[in-house]
């Protein structure tokens, strides 16, 4: 394996280290208001951001973890992690804005 590492590989972990400080405070912050109100959407709108947040980290660790260390490319099997998690998260979302 080489030691150069591709620029695309370096934006993958820039990006998904935001996506995760960002995630996290996203459902950090709906859940302090869930705690505050014990509103089921808000309870609702946390687990949808949790989801999206694990999914986004999960897809990045498959793609590039695993990748490395199996020696295979995983980027479909990423790519397929986080579009289930992220459809499962917008319901869940879509669902809190229901909610009565």
């Amino acid at each position: 394996m080489s030691p150069h590492i591709p620029s695309s590989q370096v934006g993958i972990v820039v990006t998904k280290t935001l996506t995760l400080i960002l995630g996290s405070l996203i459902t950090y912050y709906s859940y302090r208001a869930y705690a505050r109100t014990k509103a089921p959407e808000l309870r609702a709108l946390t687990w949808g951001f949790g989801i999206m947040t694990f999914g986004a980290i999960l897809a990045g660790l498959i793609d590039i973890g695993v990748s490395a260390y199996l020696g295979h490319n995983l980027l479909p099997v990423s790519v397929f992690a986080q579009s289930v998690l992220t459809t499962i998260a917008f319901a869940i979302i879509l669902y809190s804005l229901y909610v009565e």
